[in-house]
Parts: structure tokens; sequence; C-alpha cells
């Protein structure tokens, strides 16, 4: 599945790099969202190298999700595509 890479988890002073907030292709309820928990996400960087993290829970009411990765994203990555697989 497609996925749409928004934004890092943050709060008003704070920025979590290695967590990221998704919505994806055919996702617009939290019920369709929290069936996606524990799918993998990958982010294939411009080099083609993958960097790949899990679905964590539901960000919202709205479908999107939230992913932690490992390692953080970066900056390049927002606003990218990302798989849910």
């Amino acid at each position: 599945m497609k996925a749409n890479i928004i934004n890092y988890r943050r709060g008003r002073r704070t920025q979590t790099c290695n967590q990221i907030v998704l919505t994806v292709e055919g996702v617009d309820s939290k019920e369709k969202a929290a069936q996606l928990v524990g799918k993998v996400v990958t982010w294939k960087t411009p080099a083609g190298n993958a960097i790949s993290g899990k679905v964590s829970r539901v960000h919202g009411s709205k479908g999107a999700i939230l992913a932690s990765f490992y390692k953080g994203l970066p900056g390049q990555a927002l606003g990218t595509e990302a798989s849910v697989d």
C-alpha cells in the first residue's frame, strides 16, 4: 500500500525524528487505520537504500498512522512516498 509521509511526531517545542506520521491511500477512518498496526513501513532513499520501521498506533481520527523507525528519517523524506506491507 502506498503511504505519504506527513511529518515527524512533534510537540510544541520538541520533535521526535524516529517517529513519523503517515497517511495511507484508501484509509480514512480510525477503524481502518487500526488494522495496519504492526505492519512494516519501508522508505527508499534517493540512493536506493531502504529504511524500515513498524506501524505503532493510530494518530487522530481521520486514518493517519504513527510509525516508529530504529533510526530517524532525514528531512528529505517528508512529503515523499513510503510503502506499508
